[in-house]
């Protein structure tokens, strides 16, 4: 911690020691004695000195050369923004940059107009050539770092397509699999029923078919319609043959077959009487132990 009294006497004791080498030019000092100055020299405004120093460096040089410009907030065009014309608080930032801001703005419409009438161009040409503020150097690197960092957001942008289109493909490929499971099982279930006899109906094994593929109607002359039937070489067959027909479960009982005894013959049934019975039972081929005894009887 520094001792304040002890700086306070060096600054006393230099201020004197200045006084004592002034009074030592102006010769007032003697040897053997020491004046003792009562008080400070009062300092004063010497208008007439200054304005002597300014007019010994001072240039009286054009105005294109100093381009100076004094511009005031009241007599510009920012005027506009500023309605009430309170002084700027200092402490509040945004207001203070504005400010420089409306300075600037007012002094280079001043400006401008001066330097047309003085025929300054203002602005660069075309084939304008100015130093880069950076080298080509560091100006490489940041391309490439700019180029990197491009490539790598078209690449996740890549990869987020592409995880975009195997969910969508894998959904697909879910809806394809359920919908093949779903043919198949109704498909067993259509087998089933043909097997058992619960349908007559073959549809299942022809597949799919579009609606409009199972009725096609023709239009004849006269806008008739006329259903499509079967060809010629299957009407000839069903004339030939006949329609076939239900053939299985052709054979089932009924109530009125079972009912139904007119056509009942005993003797047919038990092999009775004279006939077809008598003649195929007289006609019997003996049994396998009969044939042995009557072959041994032979021998």
């Amino acid at each position: 911690m520094e001792d304040f009294s002890t700086s306070s006497d060096s600054e006393e004791s230099v201020v004197t020691d200045r006084e004592l080498q002034k009074a030592f030019t102006k010769g007032l000092l003697k040897p053997g004695l020491n004046v003792v100055l009562e008080g400070r020299p009062k300092a004063f405004n010497n208008v007439d000195g200054l304005k002597q120093c300014l007019s010994e460096f001072q240039r009286h040089l054009a105005w294109v050369e100093r381009l100076d410009v004094a511009s005031c907030l009241e007599k510009n065009v920012a005027s506009s923004h500023m309605p009430d014309k309170v002084a700027v608080d200092p402490e509040d930032d945004f207001k203070r940059e504005m400010s420089f801001y409306h300075q600037a703005q007012a002094s280079v419409l001043e400006a401008l107009p001066q330097l047309h009438r003085l025929k300054v161009p203002t602005r660069r040409p075309d084939d304008y050539f100015a130093e880069m503020a950076k080298s080509d150097q560091q100006m490489q690197k940041i391309r490439q770092k700019l180029k990197s960092k491009q490539e790598a957001m078209e690449k996740s942008e890549r990869a987020k397509k592409l995880r975009a289109l195997r969910k969508y493909g894998k959904k697909v490929q879910t809806e394809v699999l359920q919908k093949r499971q779903k043919e198949k099982t109704s498909m067993l279930h259509a087998v089933k029923k043909y097997q058992k006899g619960l349908s007559d109906k073959l549809e299942f094994l022809e597949g799919e078919q579009p609606p409009l593929s199972q009725g096609k109607k023709k239009e004849g002359p006269g806008g008739q319609v006329i259903k499509k039937g079967p060809n010629a070489k299957r009407r000839y067959k069903n004339q030939k043959f006949g329609f076939g027909g239900k053939k299985k479960g052709s054979k089932w009982n009924t109530r009125e077959s079972h009912n139904d005894v007119s056509s009942f013959r005993a003797g047919v049934a038990h092999y009775k009487g004279s006939g077809k019975a008598g003649k195929k039972g007289a006609n019997k081929r003996p049994g396998k132990k009969m044939r042995q005894k009557m072959k041994n009887r032979s021998r």
